[in-house]
């Protein structure tokens, strides 16, 4: 069984996370990037003195099921007792449209009912503040309870007993209560009926999201929760999109490779965009293409990979002392240092994201010759770099190499830059960014083709393959039926796959070998096997990759190839693009269906 058991509600401004026993067991706020309010899945209860958690415990508790109002990020958990008692907690994020404009609070809502028999219950809320640090000074009044943290102060009102509440009393379910948690202000009327309504008001919001999604006929339940879940990872309200929710669940069992991924990778979130847009989901590119401007605007002609949601640069790492990790395997890690390193495919990444202003007619913001010439300064940078050492795709800490994915994407800028100027009518910038990627694509076929393996290789004059490789003909760089793409692919699997799997890379790093697989590779790979023709066995591998998704239908970073076990930051956005991408390409069209 996965450990990783665990449900994602959101409403695109802050997301938490949630055990199958309907324990909170992680949540940041007033946002992605916050104190981990809520932190029990880096410090899992063991004490009566534990803290970081929200839970709703039934005594004698003995089974639990859960699972998602079809369509909707509202999440529904079901516990049983011994004795016939039952219970059901609703859990979800207020996202709906009210006075003319979204509202998306720093909210949570939880109602509790009780099922059958006469459940026994105890509610515990014991937030944390500064990472797991201390408990917040808690005061109350009649119908709520405060909780100052150090850096966000915030209350929960219910309609319960507040001495049960601060004393954590069991008392006997009878009649149902809600609880909403959120910014320190007082809310307007009953509780209960603004749990109500806010909770029918947010299953109509995804409803109506849903509705307007242009998906596939087959693997639609799939598609649907996968495009919930990176939604729910776009923060509205810069335009950013998180890599996941979650800091420090470790790549692999003990090995140290615990990062923070609350941030906005330029790379992932391209790929995330990308992936809605094509089902019609097309407000979450505009207001990306938005950010990326701001921080392109801001930077002067280099870009970092990756940025806070806010588009603000600075990601100092550190570690968290108070948290002793997931499962116990530290360290808590907040703050990323890739911030400080070199990778040169960005530059790709922000063009290939701002190309679709120039040609898809249903964004309101299209693209202008003033964004033109702003990008043409990235387009710059990448033709200065594209044969310069980086960190590449993979953030490999140790010594840089001239990495094929990056020069790759050096050329995709040019590449992309050609086409939106021929688009603009602008022949002389044409002809101009279709010479630079020709001059790149030449390098990159007399550098990184090893004649010896019939493969492209990972970084210039190397022998080592990776992953990343899988991607040469979806990018454009080169034709499906290529032969050297075939010969590509063909390396990857005698070298990286591992049963159904394929790792990144295969050769040692700061930490030693990887033992885990990341899962989008596979899904790169299946999409490789479609490109070249090979969709039976692309069909078989997908439908064997969801069956690894957690009974809630979500993916992790990583996946142990022998036990299947997931590990890695969770929900993680690559994955599930990676799922849709597949799904879309295998399907079979909705004309051929009947």
């Amino acid at each position: 069984m996965n450990s990783l058991e665990l449900g994602i509600i959101g409403n695109s401004g802050i997301g938490a996370l949630i055990s199958g026993a309907g324990e909170i067991v992680w949540a940041c706020l007033p946002r992605f990037d916050g104190d981990a309010v809520f932190c029990s899945l880096l410090r899992s209860r063991k004490t009566e003195k534990d803290f970081g958690f929200l839970a709703v415990d039934l005594i004698g508790r003995v089974r639990s099921e859960q699972e998602y109002v079809a369509n909707t990020a509202v999440l529904v958990t079901r516990l049983y007792d011994g004795e016939g008692g039952a219970i059901e907690i609703t859990d979800f994020a207020p996202r709906f449209r009210q006075f003319g404009r979204l509202f998306c609070p720093a909210q949570i809502v939880r109602t509790v009912r009780p099922l059958a028999g006469s459940p026994r219950v105890r509610v515990l809320i014991r937030p944390a503040s500064e990472y797991g640090r201390r408990r917040p000074q808690t005061t109350w009044g009649s119908n709520h309870v405060r909780y100052a943290g150090a850096d966000f102060v915030f209350r929960v009102t219910a309609d319960l007993s507040i001495t049960a509440l601060v004393e954590e009393t069991p008392f006997v379910l009878r009649d149902a209560f809600s609880l909403v948690l959120g910014p320190d202000e007082t809310l307007q009327g009953p509780v209960a009926e603004l749990a109500r309504r806010f909770l029918e008001l947010t299953v109509d919001y995804w409803h109506d999201w849903v509705r307007d999604l242009s998906i596939p006929f087959e693997w639609q339940n799939e598609i649907i929760r996968a495009a919930i879940t990176l939604k729910l990872a776009a923060y509205d309200d810069s335009g950013a999109v998180v890599a996941a929710l979650t800091s420090s669940i470790p790549e692999a069992a003990a090995s140290g490779r615990n990062w923070d991924y609350r941030f906005c990778w330029l790379r992932d979130a391209y790929f995330v965009v990308d992936a809605l847009n094509r089902l019609n989901a097309t407000r979450t590119m505009e207001r990306y293409l938005g950010y990326i401007i701001n921080v392109a605007a801001g930077a002067d002609g280099a870009l970092q990979p990756v940025y806070r949601v806010s588009g603000k640069p600075d990601l100092e790492e550190r570690t968290q002392g108070a948290l002793p990790g997931y499962r116990g395997m530290g360290p808590v890690r907040t703050g990323n240092q890739a911030y400080r390193q070199t990778q040169n495919d960005v530059y790709g990444s922000v063009v290939l994201a701002a190309t679709h202003a120039f040609f898809d007619r249903r964004l309101s913001a299209t693209g202008s010759p003033a964004l033109f010439r702003q990008l043409e300064a990235l387009g710059e940078r990448a033709v200065a770099v594209h044969a310069q050492p980086d960190a590449g795709i993979w953030e490999r800490r140790g010594a840089a190499h001239v990495h094929t994915f990056s020069s790759v994407m050096c050329w995709v800028a040019c590449d992309r830059l050609a086409k939106i100027a021929a688009r603009l009518g602008l022949g002389a910038r044409a002809q101009h960014w279709g010479m630079q990627a020709d001059r790149i694509n030449a390098v990159i076929a007399a550098r990184a083709w090893n004649a010896k393996r019939s493969s492209f290789v990972a970084s210039f004059d190397g022998e080592a393959l990776d992953a990343s490789l899988l991607l040469l003909a979806e990018l454009g760089f080169l034709r499906a039926d290529d032969p050297r793409f075939a010969g590509t692919v063909a390396a990857v699997e005698r070298d990286l796959r591992r049963g159904d799997f394929v790792f990144r890379y295969a050769e040692a790093d700061d930490f030693g070998k990887p033992v885990n697989a990341f899962i989008v590779c596979t899904f790169w790979y299946i999409n490789a096997l479609a490109a070249l023709g090979r969709r039976d066995e692309a069909r078989a591998l997908f439908e064997a990759m969801l069956a690894r998704r957690t009974r809630l239908g979500l993916l992790s970073e990583h996946i142990d190839p022998s036990s299947g076990e997931l590990w890695g930051n969770f929900p993680q956005t690559y994955s599930m693009v990676g799922m849709i991408k597949c799904a879309t390409r295998l399907s079979i069209p909705w004309h051929q269906a009947f």
